[in-house]
């Protein structure tokens, strides 16, 4: 009874409005880009853009992908891809590049606020995302045959019925999928936070922190990124500030890697669930987020006229 109370009912109750307003957003930008393909706009476009993006190892036509990505959250990206047929080497990268930069207007106002600056970390998010799809176009075999779905060419569609019955078929498959992972993970973390497994489990995190140039007493806080995202990690984030808990200098540390590497649960389910391999792109996440930490450490040590790896 109480497990229903206070874990199962609460978590159905917010994954529903979550999963609603989710759907209200991205279902007309997946229509409006099946209408694209079918007007040959998609096409139009990657004539200029196919110079740009195969050095990306990437179609032309997916830039509306990552742009997309960079004003939206990621799910709205996500039903981008799913209308387009893209080879499951495209799906890799172009994940990649979407996990790094998405939702920007919003999640770089929050790092805005949390000892960072809006202007930095979306500066930083982009370039990030675009050295990451040359990485793994660098790294990938070649050959990777098709994702495990296939989803119709738009072009070859021969009317606006045939498109309209293609959408509604794959609106309900993704519709499907992201109530159950947004179901999930506020499952997962109502569980954790009302057994306190949360905190228990950051203060386990301090070899990791020690690795990757993170100050002991951001474990919570990127525990909590990790969980549930910049948001929700910002929010505490601010709160722990106000309280004397977290310094400016250790949030702009922690917001530097979470830039690159927070919500690695949810972001990772969504792709896997078409395909990806994880380890791909946490890997290469993960890798980045420890790069880009250390020399952001150096920075500030150079500011203060000294050089030292501690704060």
């Amino acid at each position: 009874m109480q497990f229903s109370k206070n874990i199962l009912i609460p978590a159905l109750k917010k994954s529903g409005t979550t999963s609603l307003w989710l759907l209200k957003m991205i279902l007309p930008i997946s229509l409006l880009v099946r209408l694209l393909g079918y007007f040959g706009v998609l096409e139009y476009m990657a004539a200029y853009l196919d110079p740009l993006f195969v050095y990306l190892g990437l179609p032309g036509s997916t830039a509306i992908v990552f742009l997309t990505s960079i004003f939206l959250p990621l799910y709205a990206p996500l039903a981008i891809i799913t209308s387009m047929s893209i080879t499951l080497r495209e799906l890799t990268i172009l994940a990649l590049m979407c996990q790094i930069s998405h939702n920007l207007p919003v999640e770089s106002a929050i790092q805005g606020r949390t000892g960072a600056t809006f202007q930095g970390m979306s500066v930083l998010r982009i370039v990030m995302g675009v050295i990451s799809a040359l990485i793994l176009n660098l790294l990938l075999p070649k050959e990777m045959g098709m994702p495990l779905f296939t989803q119709t060419d738009v072009v070859a569609i021969n009317s606006i019925g045939e498109l309209l019955i293609i959408w509604l078929k794959t609106s309900i498959n993704i519709a499907l999928l992201i109530a159950a992972i947004v179901f999930s993970l506020n499952l997962l973390y109502n569980i954790l936070n009302h057994y306190n497994f949360i905190e228990k489990l950051s203060r386990g995190l301090n070899p990791f922190l020690k690795i990757f140039g993170l100050p002991e007493n951001t474990g919570f806080l990127l525990l909590i990124g990790y969980i549930v995202g910049l948001a929700y990690g910002g929010a505490l984030m601010m709160d722990q500030m106000k309280d004397g808990q977290v310094s400016r200098t250790e949030a702009n540390l922690l917001n530097h890697h979470l830039a690159l590497s927070h919500s690695v649960i949810e972001d990772n389910l969504l792709f896997v669930a078409l395909g990806v391999s994880i380890w791909w792109i946490l890997g290469v996440r993960l890798t980045l987020a420890w790069i880009v930490v250390w020399i952001r450490r150096l920075i500030l040590n150079l500011q203060n006229g000294k050089l030292r790896f501690s704060l």
